[in-house]
């Protein structure tokens, strides 16, 4: 006689239907009534979240770094000549980072 390996052995099989009737008597939420409450739920309805991705294009004028401006090493600002405190190899450092790094 032949052999069925694929089938589920008889005592696995009432296990798993006994587990199954267990679930299905709970009081599950269904797919319905979840979508229910999560749409109950939403109050984001119309109102902007901070952080929130908006679908929008942003247009920016980028204007090239002046003569009387730099690049500080240190927090990558652009500054004003007047705010330069440090001349090291790699760079200027500004006030701001020298007072913070002080």
């Amino acid at each position: 006689m032949a052999t069925d390996y694929d089938e589920a052995r008889p005592d696995v099989a009432e296990a798993s239907e006994k587990t199954l009737k267990d679930v299905q008597k709970m009081d599950a939420p269904t797919a319905k009534s979840v979508n229910a409450e999560l749409d109950e739920a939403d109050v984001s309805d119309g109102l902007e979240l901070p952080g929130a991705i908006v679908d929008e294009e942003l247009s920016v004028d980028v204007v090239p770094q002046g003569e009387d401006e730099f690049v500080c090493v240190e927090c990558f600002t652009i500054r004003h000549r007047s705010q330069a405190e440090e001349k090291t190899k790699t760079g200027v450092i500004c006030r701001d980072c020298v007072l913070e790094y002080a």
